[in-house]
């Protein structure tokens, strides 16, 4: 079980279970597009290389990761829309 004390709220949802790279990180961008300027995604994936990809695309894009986590084979990214 994942401890969501301390999540950062967010406005929209992505659940990439079960997909491999890149397409969580597809999608989310996709899903991001759409979004207006300060909202949140958050990005529910169970590909571990969904954490480089998502930190990378962070730190290249401008977009914010405000939090990443992991429990149980199963990573969540929250992103601010920059």
């Amino acid at each position: 079980m994942v401890d969501m004390a301390g999540a950062p709220e967010h406005d929209v949802e992505l659940d990439a279970s079960g997909l491999s790279c890149p397409l969580p990180l597809l999608k989310a961008k996709l899903l991001l597009n759409g979004l207006a300027s300060g909202a949140v995604l958050r990005v529910t994936a169970t590909d571990p290389g969904s954490q480089r990809d998502f930190r990378s695309f962070a730190r290249l894009s401008g977009h914010e990761l405000l939090r990443d986590e992991e429990a149980d084979g199963v990573f969540r990214y929250w992103l601010r829309k920059a």
